[in-house]
C-alpha cells in the first residue's frame, strides 16, 4: 500500500471505535478523510470536529467529490458493514482500492514492531494498560486501540520516535490474521463469533494461525491453560502468564483492601514490588501481568512500570465507574460473552459483598444469543437483581425463536424482569437501588448518562426527605 500518492481516505463504517483510531491516524498525517456511518455519535461528532467529513445515510451522492479519483482514494471497509451497502457496491463497481481496517494495520505492522494483543476479551484493558504503561515510559508507542482511553481521552496515541506501535488484535471475521505481530499477547481464547467460525475448534485454529504469524524474532506471551496449541516460527520465544498461580510472568503478594490492589509482579530472573493497580478491581490483575509482561521485554524500567500502572485510568466503558456516592455506585461495561459477565459480575460483588447488585443487560447479536443462551442464563443469575433489555442485532437479521425469553426463562434469581428501552428510565426512577451495573456491546452505551441522572434526581430527592 503506497500512501505517497493516496490523497484521500473514504471510510465506510467511520464511527467503530478501531475504524476511528484510523481516521484519526490518516488527519494527523495529512489526508482528507470523509466516510459513512449508520448513526451518529459522540464519536462521529469529534472526529467531524477534527476534520473529518462523515454522513450517515446510503447515499453515492453524498460522497465529496475528491473522494471520486480512484487513482487518489483509498477506501477502508469494516465487515460491520453489509456487503449490499449501496456506497460499498458503488466503490467496488468503480475498481477503487478497498481494504479492511485489518489490512491497513497489517500494514503498519509491516513498518514497525507490533505489540499485538489478542482474545476473546480482555484485548481491550490490556492493549489499553501496554499503550499507557510505554507511552508514560521512556520507549514511547503509537497505538491502535479499541476503547477510549481515559489518560488521553483518545483510541489513538502516536510518537515521533518509539518504533512500537500497540494494536487490539480483533479476531472477528478473522481480522487479526493481516497482522505481523513483533510480540504477540493472546488473554483468552472462549469460543465466540460462531456465525463466523461454526465450531469452538475453528475458533482455536484460528488463535493458532494468529501465532504463526509472530516474525522470528519476537516471542508470544500467552495465559497460562488456554485451549491453544501455538504454530510459532522457529525463533519465537513462548512465555505463559496468570494472575493467581506460577508462571514465567505472574502476579504474588497480591493485597486487596480498602479500594486498593497492589502485588509484585514476577519475571523470569526476579520482581517489581508493590505494583498498585490505577483501576483496582482484581480482573485487572491478570491484565496487568500481561501488559508489564511486553513492558519487562522491551525495556521499561521497574520505576516506570510502577508509575504507569498506578496512574492507568482505564478504557471508557471497561469496568467504567460513572457514579461512585455513599448512596448509589453505577458502572458501565462493554461485556458481551458469557465469561466476561461472570468475571465482571464476580469481581463488582467481590468489591462490594454487602450491597445488591442490579444489572442492566443487553444481548448482543442475535446468533450470540441462540449459541450461549445457557451460558448468559448462569452468568446473570449471579446477580441479586436482572434487568434485561432487546436484543442488539448489529449487523444481523432476527432469527426465528431467539428473543432475550431464551435467556431470561432460565435465569435462577427470583428479582428479574425483561423491559424495553422506553421502560428504563421509568422503572429506574421508581426505587432504590445500591450497585447498578449497565452491560452490553450495543447501543446500551447511549441510556447510560439518562440513568445516571435518574440515580442522581433519585438520590436527591431522597436526601431532602431525610
Amino acid at each position: 500500500m503506497n500512501l505517497i500518492n493516496i490523497h484521500s481516505i473514504y471510510f465506510l463504517g467511520a464511527g467503530g471505535i478501531g475504524m476511528s483510531a484510523l481516521v484519526r491516524y490518516f488527519l494527523y498525517h495529512g489526508k482528507k478523510v470523509a466516510g459513512y456511518d449508520r448513526t451518529e455519535t459522540f464519536l462521529t461528532k469529534q472526529l467531524n470536529k477534527e476534520g473529518a467529513r462523515i454522513h450517515y445515510e446510503d447515499n453515492v451522492e453524498m460522497i465529496p467529490s475528491w473522494c471520486l479519483n480512484k487513482e487518489e482514494t483509498l477506501v477502508i471497509w469494516t465487515p460491520a458493514v453489509p456487503e449490499t451497502h449501496g456506497e460499498l457496491l458503488f466503490f467496488k463497481e468503480k475498481g477503487f482500492t478497498i481494504l479492511k481496517r485489518a489490512q491497513v494495520l497489517g500494514e503498519i505492522t509491516r513498518s514497525t514492531k507490533g505489540l499485538c494483543i489478542a482474545g476473546t476479551h480482555g484485548k481491550t484493558t490490556t492493549s489499553s494498560m501496554t499503550a499507557h504503561l510505554f507511552y508514560q515510559s521512556h520507549i514511547g508507542c503509537n497505538a491502535f486501540l479499541g476503547g477510549i482511553l481515559k489518560n488521553y481521552d483518545t483510541n489513538l496515541l502516536l510518537s515521533e520516535t518509539s518504533p512500537f506501535t500497540i494494536i487490539e488484535a480483533d479476531e472477528y471475521d478473522r481480522s487479526f490474521h493481516w497482522l505481523n505481530p513483533y510480540m504477540a499477547v493472546i488473554t483468552s481464547a472462549d469460543p465466540d463469533h460462531l456465525d463466523i467460525y461454526g465450531t469452538a475448534e475453528a475458533y482455536y485454529k484460528s488463535f493458532e494461525k494468529f501465532t504463526s504469524l509472530i516474525r522470528e524474532d519476537g516471542c508470544l506471551i500467552m495465559k497460562k491453560g488456554l485451549n491453544i496449541i501455538p504454530e510459532v516460527k522457529e525463533g519465537v520465544k513462548i512465555y505463559t502468564y496468570s494472575s493467581n498461580e506460577k508462571a514465567d510472568f505472574f502476579a504474588d503478594n497480591i493485597r486487596i483492601g480498602n479500594g486498593e490492589i497492589f502485588f509484585d509482579f514476577i519475571y523470569p530472573s526476579g520482581k517489581v514490588a508493590d505494583i498498585q493497580l490505577g483501576v483496582p478491581v482484581k480482573i485487572n490483575i491478570e491484565n496487568a501481568v500481561a501488559a508489564l509482561a511486553l513492558g519487562w521485554l522491551n525495556g521499561v524500567s521497574p520505576e516506570e512500570m510502577k508509575k504507569g500502572m498506578a496512574s492507568f485510568q482505564g478504557a471508557k466503558r471497561r469496568f467504567d465507574f460513572q457514579l461512585k456516592t455513599k448512596e448509589v455506585v453505577l458502572i458501565d461495561d462493554y461485556a458481551h460473552h458469557p465469561d466476561e459477565l461472570k468475571a465482571g459480575i464476580g469481581s463488582v460483588k467481590e468489591l462490594y459483598p454487602d450491597k445488591k447488585v442490579t444489572g442492566i443487560f443487553q444481548p448482543h447479536l442475535y446468533s450470540r444469543t441462540r449459541d450461549f443462551a445457557p451460558e448468559f442464563a448462569e452468568s446473570l443469575s449471579l446477580l441479586d437483581e436482572l434487568i434485561l433489555l432487546e436484543i442488539y442485532p448489529a449487523r444481523e437479521l432476527p432469527i426465528p425463536g431467539v428473543t432475550e425469553k431464551i435467556i431470561f426463562d432460565d435465569v435462577h434469581i427470583p428479582e428479574k424482569r425483561v423491559l424495553t428501552k422506553d421502560q428504563l428510565l421509568p422503572y429506574m426512577g421508581s426505587r432504590d437501588f445500591e450497585v447498578v451495573l449497565m452491560i452490553g456491546a450495543g447501543d446500551i452505551e447511549q441510556w447510560v448518562e439518562p440513568v445516571k441522572e435518574v440515580l442522581l434526581e433519585k438520590n436527591k430527592v431522597n436526601c431532602q426527605a431525610e
